[in-house]
């Protein structure tokens, strides 16, 4: 391991893993990584990679992207150059390689010169298997210098979604790594992401010069991830339930709009007794890196967040994700929620959405900078995001065919579990934009949604008495909604299009030229009605009980134990000593020696050596105890 202040090296693997053989790929798999056969079409990936072939690929975010390059770089000669923008998180991922053998560095801003030398000594004595850089490091001319001097087994571009100009988290950076191809020509290049439209796809070939790529493009269904998306009231009180009722003593992240949400939302949590971290970009550096290291190496923290975190995220039990504020894209939303349960274990992504969001957003659309392309081009982003928030169909069916995936209803979301209606909302759209009209027409006038909803309702509000609107002919006409109804008509008739944000800045509301049609009644509107949803339970003893036999729950908490135990020691997240899932089988087989312990998925030459005894003798203690 090569870090900013040590310079260390895990097991150097022998000869004839990184010989080329048609078998050297599944043989690394197991015993370098201890699984014993590959998901999905990774092996294909990888032995196209490993014969020296370019590739694109789109993985759902826990799908095994990382081992589509690592192993393609053990088994060729060299050492596999990763480009990830992921600086915060560079030092995990090179501890995690070094916990199974492999021998791997970064080089980035944050390390002394000292230590940038051992790392470059390091490459040039082919002592490196995997070679971490951030895309901003080939500026540097001395890096590709020193790079031009070693043996680059491959290139791979982690996270291409960046060089995406429409793509999630666009990195200018990103945009020069076409020069890979043209400086080494006959050097393999992946590129891989977890998310992206047909567009963003094609982007990607298109900047990265991988038209002669082979594409790889992977079920985008994460099944394990429970979708649900709720009408916001109250959210902080909405997450608190969820937390308290449905995720007690789980890690979780939570994402909100701005920075001074995130804090509030942080401090709420803290003072209701939820252990929570705030991470925005407006905080110093090192409270950022302390918050983020906590919340990867200890249980049950809750990461309070702007989008600013998360990528890259590699811990594996994140219970649930949830969105106080609407996300401005299903690609966003996608990589977000993706990263709760990796490890495959059921999981959360749950939304609180209301009128507001949609209007803030309309309001954000409005205030962009750029020309009316681009505005376009955030429109359609938001009316995708909002037709996922308004489907009475399916959530799982909508989010995979913005991804054009076809599928099945899945029978595990909001919508499949507790059916919404779709009612005939004809006659209250035409209330509530005649309302609207007759504002702008006999008065000049424009207002809000709030404003707009107390006329309908017949209220004598202070604002309502002043510009004498009790006096419309519209005024008290809507008294069969709640006002929680209407704003509700008001959120689904500017999702689709037939309300309009104002550009005055105000939030103002307006008339479309789609209104016009449903005023005269050519056009019928469909509006969804929100069922009743009991509150859940708690199912963690459930989702526990179905993995584990009762007998073998306490010797799983023993060895989870045993592992805070020895990742505190070597200031590492747990899993990188072993997963969840590698302990349950662990419970539940008890292997009774170093060669059966051998045999356990995620078990491989490295962390049996490292580790086994001592497993094995808390293996011991906790039976015996």
């Amino acid at each position: 391991m090569v870090s900013g202040t040590s310079y260390s090296w895990g097991m150097t693997l022998s000869s004839d893993t990184r010989s080329r053989s048609s078998a050297a790929p599944a043989e690394v798999l197991h015993r370098v990584f201890g699984y014993d056969q590959f998901r999905g079409n990774q092996a294909e990936i990888i032995d196209h990679v490993s014969s020296g072939g370019d590739a694109l690929v789109l993985m759902p975010t826990g799908g095994g992207k990382s081992l589509c390059y690592q192993i393609p770089a053990l088994v060729r000669p060299g050492t596999g150059i990763v480009i990830s923008p992921l600086i915060a998180l560079m030092q995990d991922q090179v501890d995690a390689l070094s916990a199974v053998g492999v021998r791997a560095a970064f080089l980035n801003s944050t390390q002394s010169p000292d230590a940038r030398s051992a790392v470059e000594r390091a490459y040039l004595s082919g002592e490196l298997d995997v070679l971490y850089l951030a895309p901003e490091r080939l500026r540097v001319a001395s890096t590709s210098a020193l790079l031009e001097r070693g043996t680059i087994a491959l290139f791979a571009i982690d996270e291409a979604h960046c060089v995406a100009q429409w793509g999630h988290d666009f990195r200018p950076d990103y945009l020069q790594l076409s020069m890979l191809h043209e400086r080494w020509p006959t050097v393999p290049r992946i590129a891989l992401t977890a998310t992206a439209t047909e567009q963003t796809h094609a982007e990607i070939a298109k900047r990265l010069q991988l038209g002669g790529a082979r594409h790889f493009v992977a079920s985008f269904d994460r099944p394990n991830i429970q979708y649900r998306i709720a009408p916001k009231n109250s959210p902080q009180q909405q997450l608190l339930q969820l937390i308290r009722s449905e995720h007690p003593g789980d890690a979780g992240i939570v994402y909100c709009l701005s920075r001074a949400s995130v804090e509030k939302t942080a401090e709420f949590l803290v003072a209701n007794g939820i252990p929570a971290l705030p991470y925005h970009a407006g905080l110093p550096a090192p409270v950022r890196a302390a918050n983020q290291s906590r919340f990867l190496r200890e249980d049950s923290i809750v990461m309070v967040a702007t989008i600013a975190f998360g990528m890259g995220i590699d811990k594996p039990d994140v219970r649930f994700v949830a969105h106080l504020d609407l996300p401005k894209s299903v690609e966003g939303y996608y990589q977000e929620t993706g990263r709760a349960g990796r490890d495959g274990q059921p999981a959360t992504a749950w939304l609180a959405y209301g009128l507001q969001d949609v209007v803030q957003q309309r309001r954000m659309i409005n205030e962009s900078d750029g020309d009316d392309a681009h505005r376009r081009k955030l429109s359609a982003h938001l009316d995708a995001m909002l037709a996922l928030c308004e489907t009475v169909e399916c959530r799982r069916m909508q989010l995979l065919a913005y991804f054009g995936e076809k599928s099945a209803p899945c029978g595990n979301c909001d919508t499949c579990l507790s059916p919404p209606e779709s009612v005939d909302g004809t006659v209250p759209a035409q209330k509530l934009l005649s309302t609207v009209v007759r504002l702008a027409r006999e008065r000049n006038q424009k207002f809000g949604a709030g404003h707009l909803v107390d006329i309908l309702l017949g209220k004598s509000t202070p604002r309502i008495e002043q510009h004498g609107h009790g006096n419309l002919s519209t005024f008290g006409i809507g008294t069969e909604l709640s006002e929680q109804e209407w704003r509700g008509v008001v959120r689904q008739l500017l999702a689709q299009g037939l309300l309009a944000v104002n550009s005055d800045g105000f939030g103002t509301l307006v008339i479309t030229e789609l209104s016009a049609a449903v005023l005269s009644g050519s056009r019928t509107v469909s509006l969804r009605r929100e069922p009743e949803r009991p509150a859940k339970r708690s199912t963690r003893s459930a989702k526990a009980a179905a993995d584990l036999a009762p007998a073998a729950m306490p010797l799983f908490e023993s060895l989870r134990a045993w592992r805070a135990a020895e990742a505190k020691e070597q200031g590492v997240p747990a899993y990188v000593i072993f997963h969840d899932a590698t302990l349950r089988e662990i419970a539940t087989g008890r292997p009774g020696s170093l060669a059966e312990l051998g045999t356990v998925s995620g078990v491989g030459e490295a962390k049996l050596e490292r580790y086994g005894q001592r497993l094995l003798d808390a293996l011991t203690s906790a039976a015996g105890a």
